[in-house]
């Protein structure tokens, strides 16, 4: 996850690539960028990215694919646990 200023997201997607950020993509190379979403004001990015980075690893991929309605269900789950049917 990160930011960028502007349209073009694939100048960032290259630096990450080159390993100009010893963060953690540096290890994780090559990234592919597989979301972004624009944001007229910064500080909106940054919020948006820092919900993002508390989600589970099924809502992140189900966010991926745009399912959506998987989204909205692993939104329900707390701490991982299963929602009951019954």
């Amino acid at each position: 996850m990160g930011s960028a200023t502007g349209e073009d997201t694939s100048k960032r997607v290259d630096q990450h690539n080159a390993g100009a950020y010893l963060g953690y993509t540096y290890s994780r190379r090559p990234v592919v960028l597989v979301w972004s979403e624009y944001f007229d004001r910064i500080t909106d990015g940054i919020a948006a990215e820092r919900q993002l980075k508390g989600w589970s690893r099924a809502k992140k991929e189900a966010l991926i694919l745009s399912d959506w309605k998987a989204v909205s269900q692993l939104a329900r789950r707390r701490a991982g646990s299963t929602k009951s049917t019954s």
